[in-house]
């Protein structure tokens, strides 16, 4: 993607399938396929605010100096291998932050997906979940306020997100909990000498929260997940 080509919001919704794009092509495998680590790690680049373009370039950066090497025992399994290039090109770009320019759904795309992800939830029949259901539903009837400020509307489904997340976590089972932590240890140990303590501890946050919605059942909110 060339820069300038999208709108900052554009980015933003296309962030996931840019950057799997782009490892893929940078690793010469289109066929490769990103894990929940890598998606968790994704997130983590979204949430924080790291540029699409800063994530690209670390990629690059990442395989060039890969190439570099004489020796090239082991091929670049996971996009961990990029997370210290991409927070430096990160830093490089912070004074070119945008504000987004407009929002890229119709109003109508908006209601049906807040709906969609409303009926979700309900259809789990966990009672604890009915509150994020009809506040889903209250979004959905304020969307022709709401809709101007795509910021504000992202700032109340995540604020729901987190509430969901929390319900769920509350009816996981220790076993459960224990299960998907394996799973995380599993991924994430060969990369851990690889990030800095504060990226290890967000990619582990995304990564359990992602793992614990799917096993439930539930939807994410975030628009982001509209795209």
């Amino acid at each position: 993607m060339s820069e300038g080509s999208t709108t900052p919001w554009a980015s933003y919704f296309n962030y996931f399938t840019e950057v799997e794009e782009h490892f893929q092509k940078a690793r010469g495998t289109s066929l490769f396929l990103l894990s929940p680590l890598d998606w968790a790690l994704i997130e983590s680049w979204k949430n924080s605010g790291v540029p699409l373009e800063a994530v690209l370039r670390g990629i690059d950066v990442a395989f060039e100096k890969w190439r570099a090497k004489r020796s090239r025992v082991q091929m670049v399994n996971s996009l961990a291998f990029c997370a210290q290039p991409v927070m430096v090109e990160a830093q490089r770009m912070a004074d070119q932050a945008r504000e987004p320019e407009s929002a890229p759904f119709a109003s109508e795309d908006l209601r049906q997906y807040i709906e969609r992800n409303s009926a979700a939830i309900r259809a789990t029949s966990v009672v604890e979940f009915e509150t994020v259901a009809a506040s889903l539903d209250q979004v959905a009837g304020e969307l022709a306020e709401l809709a101007r400020d795509p910021e504000q509307l992202e700032q109340r489904l995540n604020m729901l997100e987190q509430k969901l997340i929390a319900l769920a976590r509350s009816r996981q089972t220790d076993e459960q909990a224990l299960a998907i932590r394996r799973q995380l240890d599993a991924q994430l140990g060969p990369y851990r000498s690889k990030m800095t303590a504060p990226q290890i501890a967000m990619l582990e946050a995304q990564f359990l929260d992602k793992a614990l919605l799917e096993s439930a059942g539930l939807p994410r909110l975030s628009l982001f997940y509209l795209a």
